[in-house]
């Protein structure tokens, strides 16, 4: 028992240690990071057919025999050198470019952190993306603030306003919020059991005003107008409150079904827009998508037509989050080691 005390003492001293030198470092990296001014971000792109195509070699070099790899590797040639004498041939008229596709990957979470990365994507696909390209976005998430939702929703029209064509895919989640997004596109595309709808409007917290008012705690709020505050979280909420709270709810749940309304009109709204979820099989047969496919089905199909760019803004992380993961990171070791040897009997 006291060796046990007598660790947990040092452990807690290792743990103050790491955490004192990190926030050290940590304050001393922002500061410099404040004078500089650096760049966070910058946009990468990455050929997927390229990586089909490795995909596709890995598995042909251990399938396929040494005479059969000899002939692929002869076909190939000889198709590379067809390309190039007919792009010579071709000297007077500028051969037809093929389709490009471009890919964006949004994870929403309940703020849309994802918009800023978002933004700065499309930015860069616009630059160059043309009517005969296709913007594909990988899109999953369950919805959200409303304000937030709405801003990533508009960047999305960014793209449909350019006259470029837009398909989102779902492979497991676009509701709410993430479905307002969704219904911008040209084509959405879901798997058979991603959830898709969820066409309302929800708004919930709690009252503390009973347990307050028991413990003789006053609140006071002050405010400038009528309904600066309709219901809160510790004052006495009335009827009138909530009456208007609700007329607010109501008026945002028009917005939302007049925004599916406008974008994807061969959707009965009334019918859909009761706050439930449908399951891909059902989503196609209330016309809230256009096909059954996973996002990998689709571009592995769009691969054979188009070359595909995965398009992704990369924030650089600071010094600080660095040296903060890596202390969370090092604790979270640290904890597991302890306890896996505390339930286990065994020691250092």
């Amino acid at each position: 028992m006291e060796f046990l005390i007598d660790y947990g003492l040092f452990f807690a001293k290792s743990v103050t240690v790491l955490v004192v030198i990190a926030l050290v470092l940590a304050l001393i990296a922002s500061n410099k990071q404040k004078i500089s001014g650096q760049n966070k971000g910058h946009i990468e792109v990455k050929n997927l057919n390229e990586t089909f195509a490795d995909y596709t070699d890995a598995i042909k070099s251990v399938v396929l025999d040494e005479a059969q790899l000899k002939k692929e590797h002869k076909d190939k040639q000889k198709q590379e050198k067809q390309d190039r004498k007919a792009q010579k041939k071709s000297t007077e008229q500028v051969p037809e470019r093929r389709k490009r596709v471009y890919v964006i990957d949004f994870d929403g979470d309940i703020k849309a952190s994802a918009n800023s990365s978002l933004r700065e994507e499309i930015t860069a696909v616009l630059g160059l993306a043309e009517s005969q390209d296709e913007v594909v976005i990988k899109l999953e998430s369950g919805g959200g603030m409303v304000h937030s939702y709405g801003l990533a929703a508009s960047q999305l029209t960014r793209i449909t306003e350019k006259s470029i064509p837009l398909t989102v895919c779902v492979d497991k989640v676009a509701a709410s919020g993430g479905y307002m997004m969704a219904c911008v596109a040209d084509k959405i595309v879901a798997a058979p059991f991603a959830i898709l709808g969820s066409i309302g409007v929800v708004a919930q917290l709690p009252n503390f005003h009973r347990l307050l008012k028991k413990n003789d705690i006053d609140y006071e709020m002050y405010t400038a107008g009528e309904f600066k505050r309709t219901v809160t979280m510790f004052g006495e909420n009335t009827e009138k409150g909530r009456t208007k709270f609700l007329e607010d709810l109501e008026k945002t749940h028009v917005l939302f079904k007049d925004y599916v309304q406008e974008h994807r009109s061969v959707v009965d709204v009334d019918k859909v827009a009761t706050g439930e979820v449908w399951y891909g099989r059902r989503a196609l047969d209330e016309r809230l998508i256009d096909e059954l496919k996973t996002s990998d089905g689709y571009l592995l199909d769009q691969a054979q037509k188009a070359d595909i760019f995965r398009v992704e803004f990369t924030q650089k992380k600071s010094l600080p989050e660095k040296l903060g993961f890596a202390a969370e990171s090092t604790l979270d070791r640290l904890l597991v080691r302890w306890l896996s040897r505390v339930q286990s009997k065994r020691w250092f």
